[in-house]
């Protein structure tokens, strides 16, 4: 229990700073010292630290309180973003394999790709390569053309004509998505994933 002393005039963001000390202190932690517990404990001193000098930028505190809530929000989407969950949220045409209505054949996307991963930039070579890995399944009739289709309804689509492409094709759906919606980085790693999704693309037969 908090015991204060008189006098008992205290506003609201003062309260919340008590409130913020009280939370921090090692009594709230008796239970445990696992890390979860004592990172909870550190957010709590911090957040405590980081009232009491906000709250005294104005005589009424409310400046601030607001500037507290704007930075934790802002880091909030900073995480959020960092973590990818922000920029892979898009779906729909926005994440379509193809950017255009009349894709080109297969075997110009590889070329393209092959130069590009010569070049180091993985990135464009992965968008390259998975578009040939999708026009390939189109041009052998394992997908039929449809605009607008994203790389995880390649995996779907194509895996209901040949199961066994989807185990080479859900790792190269993810690296496509990741590196050219995601704003992940391009890595020869990912680039192989693709290749093989490919290669597989190139052998596929449909079972009678």
């Amino acid at each position: 229990m908090i015991i204060l002393e008189p006098p008992v005039d205290i506003g609201r963001d003062e309260a919340a700073a008590e409130a913020a000390k009280e939370l921090s202190k090692s009594a709230y932690r008796q239970s445990g010292d696992s890390l979860i517990e004592r990172g909870f404990g550190k957010v709590m001193e911090w957040i405590s630290e980081l009232v009491d000098s906000l709250t005294g930028t104005s005589p009424s505190g409310h400046a601030g309180l607001f500037m507290l809530i704007g930075l934790i929000i802002l880091i909030a989407v900073v995480v959020l973003w960092r973590a990818g969950v922000l920029r892979t949220s898009r779906r729909g045409k926005q994440q379509a394999v193809f950017d255009t209505a009349k894709p080109r054949r297969a075997a110009e996307y590889r070329a393209q790709s092959e130069q590009e991963a010569a070049a180091g930039d993985y990135a464009l070579a992965i968008r390259s390569r998975f578009r040939a890995c999708v026009a390939e399944l189109t041009e052998r009739t394992i997908l039929d053309e449809r605009a607008g289709r994203t790389a995880y309804e390649v995996v779907a689509d194509a895996s209901r004509a040949v199961p066994s492409l989807r185990d080479p094709l859900q790792p190269a759906a993810l690296a496509f998505t990741e590196v050219v919606y995601g704003n992940r980085p391009g890595t020869p790693e990912r680039y192989a994933a693709v290749v093989t999704a490919d290669g597989a693309a190139r052998t596929a037969r449909v079972l009678v």
